[in-house]
Order: C-alpha cells, then structure tokens, then sequence
C-alpha cells in the first residue's frame, strides 16, 4: 500500500481553509532562506503556494550566502519583535560557514513553527510521520522502530517521539556497521539520511512499513533513500517520494502556526 501524502495533505488544507476563515487576524509566516538549493527551493514554493491556497500570509526573504551572523541576528530579531508575524522558519540546509545550531536558536521559541529548537511545537517532519502513521492506521506501541539518520534536526526527535508513543527504538546512520543486521529487525523502517537508494529490497523483512524521508536531486529527479521500486514489493506500506512525507511536513508547518 502506498501512503499517500498528497491526498492527506488535501484533506488538511480543507481544514485549515476553514480555521483561517474564522480567524479575525490572520496569521504570517516568513521563510528566511540563505543561498539557494535546488530541494529546498522546491519546498519553499510549496510552502508558499500552500500558505496562499489557506489564506495564510507569507513572506520569503532569500539572503546571501555570505551574511554575517551578526547581520543575520539583527534581521531575525526584528522578525521576532514584529507583532503581526506568528512564525519564522529557517530553510535548511544553511552554509557551512554559519552554525546552524546557533542560528536556528536565534527563532523566539514561540514562533519555531518548524520545532527545530526548543520550543512548544512538535518538529514539523515528526509531526507528518505520525499523522500519515495514525491515518493509516499502523501500530506504534511496541513496534520496532528503525531509524536511519540521527540527525539533531530530524532523526533523534522522530526516535524520540516513536518512545514516547511506546515503541521500541534502534537509531542507525549510514556508517552504523551492518546496517543491513538493524534495518532488518524493523517493524517500522523510517530513512532520513539524504543518500538515493541506501535502503534496498534485501535490507527489509517482509511486511515492515517504510518511511522515507530522505531528498535528493538526482539527474533533475527527486530521490529518496528507499529504493521504491524493489523494497515497494515488499513492504506492506511505503511512503513515495515525492508525494508522501513532505506533502504531510508542509501541511505539519502550518498546523503548528494556525494552532
């Protein structure tokens, strides 16, 4: 079965539509971008044809690659001391030359929307990954839950949300030796590395659900980690990509700012 994220993400915009509606003020998002890549620029046009389509205003600032960090505080303090913007978000990835732990810390936690600090949102890729999950009905508790990526952004929170909802949680990356010994073990397979066609047919037992979080540019081809046309034989469920995680991830973003 595939795991549509495209057509839950129909159904959240449906209502999200509506809560905007009824809102006396709406709310804004602004999308801070530093340089430019080639994935990220295709899920901000996302976000904001997505936040359009809601009646959510939203504003896009590109910067250089070459800013200051000192520069960057300035811009990202103001965004924060502005009443009428409810979210700021920082498109990842961010040059090698700015910290982007430290960045990323420069968002007033009230208006993370995207939970990549501390803050009282869920992280938007989480939230996606549990609402495709629930909707598809799949079991959490007590399952075994691999997690290939353990990124401080998007692999560790996703484990430990999976803790939290009671499974039982394996966090690998791509040099975990014999990958192959952990990924097999999964009840719930979730990829989150950024490496085309890490995860096979023969690194997965039959009937494991798979969650593919995983973006690359391939030849102009979107890619994720998951070989899809050999492990989609497989696994009893599968997220494609495009079309399943970050549909829902867009939708997880504005959830978290309407509230």
């Amino acid at each position: 079965m595939i795991l549509d994220g495209k057509t839950l993400q129909e159904k959240r915009k449906k209502l999200l539509k509506l809560k905007v509606s009824k809102l006396k003020k709406k709310p804004v998002l602004v999308i801070i971008q530093i340089g430019s890549n080639k994935a990220s620029d295709l899920y901000i046009k996302r976000k904001i044809n997505f936040g359009k389509e809601i009646g959510v205003g939203v504003e896009y600032y590109q910067l250089k690659n070459n800013i200051t960090f000192e520069f960057l505080k300035k811009i990202i303090g103001d965004f924060n001391n502005d009443g009428d913007i409810k979210g700021i978000i920082i498109q990842l990835p961010i040059p090698n030359t700015l910290d982007k732990r430290r960045v990323l810390n420069l968002i007033d936690p009230k208006k993370d929307v995207d939970g990549l600090r501390k803050s009282k949102y869920i992280g938007a890729t989480p939230k996606a990954i549990f609402t495709i999950l629930r909707e598809y009905k799949v079991k959490i508790k007590d399952a075994r839950v691999v997690v290939v990526g353990d990124s401080e952004l998007v692999g560790k929170p996703t484990a430990k949300c999976m803790r939290e909802k009671g499974a039982k949680v394996k966090i690998c990356n791509i040099n975990t030796k014999d990958l192959k010994r952990e990924t097999l073990k999964a009840d719930i397979l979730i990829s989150a590395v950024g490496k085309p066609n890490l995860i096979k047919k023969d690194m997965v037992t039959g009937g494991v659900v798979v969650i593919d979080v995983g973006t690359t540019f391939v030849r102009g081809k979107l890619k994720g980690d998951v070989d899809f046309d050999g492990v989609s034989k497989i696994a009893s469920k599968i997220t494609p990509v495009p079309g399943g995680v970050g549909p829902m991830t867009v939708a997880s973003l504005f959830e978290n700012l309407i509230g």
